[in-house]
């Protein structure tokens, strides 16, 4: 991150003098539209870029803005600097509100987001042209004194608008590399996990929706004073949003810098057409890079660059060295006081589940569910296929709430409350199907639990634990390669890498040995036997009896979404109904055939 704010402070240094190297006005201005481009295409890039949440509503903020600036130094002689927090209020609060209404709703993601902001966007538009706001004809900002920034009007608005972009840069730059980045990344990546695995999500994608359209807001109190004159019918159109995500998504939306680049070209190219009075040309030549970049450039220019010319760090270079060594704040899971407990009756009970339902569209899928987990033992989550034994890992995460029933972790209740803070209580999962980050690398995966669970380390000392998980799963040589890279194996370790990144007192497994080899299974079978010498407890589903015979310490059986049995694995798996449950009823009857009496014919 250092680097990269060197790298953005030379640059600021540089252009700061550019208007004293003689440019003619006309160049200035020509820049002055970039910087502009910059910073709305980057404020966009915050949301819609970094979470995946693409927004169509980048012209209403910026509208807000606009209007506010206008109104208040044009209606009320409030100095122009002096309007531009108050546009980035207004519109922050416009996002903030319109973010907690659609963000409550799962639903509301992909399209329908996008759906849903383009509406806002026509809303603003009719409250302000059929208000005292606008009115009709518009708002003159003639009047308005230009602030003596600079030497001439044209300079002035060059600082304004090199400033404005400057600030959104700096501020994509320092979420780039900080835990709400990586945070607004997993939710880009799959926001249910990252839910999981302790991201704020709600609180996050409000922030960031928040902050975006502040942002928007200044650039536009900005442009409503460079272009003098404020009406609906140039502001609030579907172009200024098309635009900036054309611009965002050439240059790459995965990295802070990538809208500069796209703003940069685009507008020179556009310039370059209408300079040749070649307009509708250029609006064309948009339209046919979007759909280019889309089908060949995925990453963008900037992402495509640095794929290619970009090596990745050598993992044994990189691998910090003290990763095998325990420390008192990371590694190695802490012992419980005492050492670690024998399970037995008398063990304490670390989560109690009474009562727990849990239906889907009338189909319930849990029933009535009692079930206790004592601390320091693996408790083997048994039952044919539907039985729930997924469905109640996914509720006492926080994956699914609870249709009735009540959940404690540690005698603090868990149930109601958002996945999140589950997670930060002390309790991690992984999946049947791996879901890792797709665009994260291995290393940045395992990272992630450790700044967000239990712990909530910040990112370096975060990825310092990670190193150590990598090497704990043997996964370590694999830490800059994406999961895409992974085989299954690999993917089945890294889902427990990533969940011991979290420093969990109970980890659930569900169903980790699906899919392996034998000698993979005896590997899992080995690496879980080691967590569990770490003090760890563990709710273990699976189907590979050999596996749940050489680890449980006891064994719970699910049928129909209700607990059949429960006691010594031995014990339960000698039990017929559990038997039964498994391999089906035997016959009513295992004798012969009867046969009929000598002399008697049997009749067909």
């Amino acid at each position: 991150m250092k680097k990269s704010l060197l790298l953005v402070a030379i640059a600021a240094m540089g252009l700061v003098l550019v208007p004293y190297v003689g440019l003619p006005a006309f160049y200035l201005s020509v820049l002055y539209l970039i910087f502009h481009w910059i910073a709305l295409s980057t404020s966009w890039n915050l949301l819609s870029g970094y979470s995946g949440y693409f927004s169509f509503g980048h012209g209403a903020f910026f509208g807000i803005g606009m209007y506010t600036t206008a109104v208040l130094s044009s209606g009320f002689d409030i100095p122009f600097l002096w309007t531009l927090p108050a546009a980035a209020a207004m519109a922050a609060l416009f996002g903030a509100v319109l973010g907690v209404v659609s963000f409550r709703v799962k639903a509301v993601r992909g399209e329908l987001f996008a759906l849903l902001t383009l509406a806002a966007t026509f809303v603003v538009a009719t409250i302000v042209l059929n208000t005292p706001i606008d009115g009709g004809p518009g708002v003159y900002l003639s009047a308005v004194p230009v602030p003596e920034i600079g030497p001439s009007a044209s300079t002035t608005f060059y600082y304004l608008a090199l400033a404005a972009a400057l600030l959104t840069v700096v501020i994509a730059l320092l979420i780039y590399y900080a835990r709400f980045g990586t945070g607004l990344f997993a939710i880009h990546d799959d926001e249910d996990v990252a839910e999981v695995l302790g991201v704020p999500t709600f609180r996050y994608k409000v922030v960031a929706f928040a902050l975006s359209c502040a942002l928007a807001g200044v650039v536009g109190g900005i442009h409503a004073l460079f272009v003098s004159y404020v009406t609906t019918g140039d502001i609030f159109t579907v172009l200024l949003p098309l635009t900036v995500i054309l611009m965002s998504v050439l240059g790459g939306t995965r990295h802070w810098a990538g809208p500069t680049v796209g703003a940069t070209v685009i507008t020179i190219l556009l310039y370059s057409f209408t300079a040749g009075d070649s307009a509708v040309l250029g609006k064309v030549a948009m339209g046919v890079i979007l759909i280019c970049v889309i089908l060949f450039m995925p990453d963008g220019i900037l992402g495509g660059i640095l794929k290619k010319f970009v090596r990745k760090p050598d993992a044994a270079r990189a691998r910090p060295k003290d990763t095998l060594a325990a420390d008192s704040n990371g590694g190695v899971l802490p012992e419980p006081a005492g050492g670690r407990p024998a399970p037995g009756a008398d063990s304490e009970i670390l989560l109690s589940a009474r009562g727990i339902c849990k239906s889907f569209q009338g189909v319930k899928a849990l029933n009535d569910v009692d079930l206790d987990v004592r601390r320091g033992e693996i408790l083997g989550l048994l039952g044919p296929n539907g039985s729930g034994k997924s469905t109640f890992i996914n509720v006492a995460s926080g994956h699914f709430p609870l249709t009735a029933g009540t959940m404690t972790f540690e005698g603090r209740r868990i149930s109601g409350i958002g996945a999140h803070r589950i997670a930060g209580s002390g309790i991690s999962r992984t999946y049947q199907i791996p879901r890792p980050f797709a665009h994260l690398t291995v290393l940045e995966n395992v990272a992630l639990p450790a700044m967000f669970g239990a712990r909530q380390q910040e990112r370096r000392r975060a990825e310092h634990d990670a190193w150590h998980w990598l090497e704990f799963t043997g996964l370590a040589d694999r830490a800059f390669a994406l999961p895409e890279d992974l085989n299954l194996h690999q993917r089945k370790f890294l889902e427990f890498a990533r969940a011991l990144a979290a420093h969990p007192q109970l980890l659930m497994l569900d169903e980790v040995l699906s899919g392996l080899t034998p000698s993979e299974i005896d590997e899992a079978v080995a690496l879980i036997q080691r967590i569990r010498a770490q003090g760890t407890t563990i709710l273990f589903v699976e189907h590979v009896m050999r596996a749940v015979m050489a680890l449980c310490d006891r064994i719970v059986v699910f049928n129909q979404g209700t607990v059949l049995a429960e006691g010594l694995p031995a014990e339960v798996m000698a039990r017929p109904d559990v038997v039964a449950t498994y391999l089906g009823k035997p016959a009513a009857a295992h004798a012969a055939p009867s046969v009929p009496p000598i002399g008697i014919r049997a009749h067909a």
